[in-house]
């Protein structure tokens, strides 16, 4: 039986390590560090980690707020989507994930992006 994507990213931990490098890198990205300034971090951090493990397979339930609802209001723009989506390569690049997986998360989070885009 193939690993899920949950468990190749190193479960959990693994997911939350990504997520806690993503974030951190999204708070100091030019293009992103604006909206992430005065947020709780580590309240996004812990809501990321449980919808990013609940997307890869794993058996977490994510009880937040949907995308498009989150996003609301925010008129993302694309380059600020595509700058998220390359933080996260590079957080995924820094635990050592390969690149089969780290293409994997890329489709799942650029399958988001009318959750998220413009709203």
């Amino acid at each position: 039986m193939t690993p899920s994507l949950y468990q190749r990213l190193g479960s959990a931990e693994g997911i939350a390590a990504i997520v806690d490098d993503a974030v951190d890198r999204h708070a100091v990205n030019p293009l992103l560090a604006p909206r992430f300034s005065g947020r709780d971090l580590p309240r996004a951090k812990q809501m990321g980690t449980l919808f990013f493990c609940m997307g890869a397979g794993g058996p977490q339930t994510y009880d937040g707020r949907d995308m498009r609802t989150v996003h609301a209001g925010m008129n993302i723009s694309e380059q600020e989507f595509i700058a998220t989506i390359d933080d996260f390569v590079a957080a995924m690049q820094g635990q050592g994930i390969g690149a089969v997986e780290t293409n994997e998360v890329v489709a799942i989070l650029y399958s988001l992006k009318g959750e998220v885009l413009r709203l």
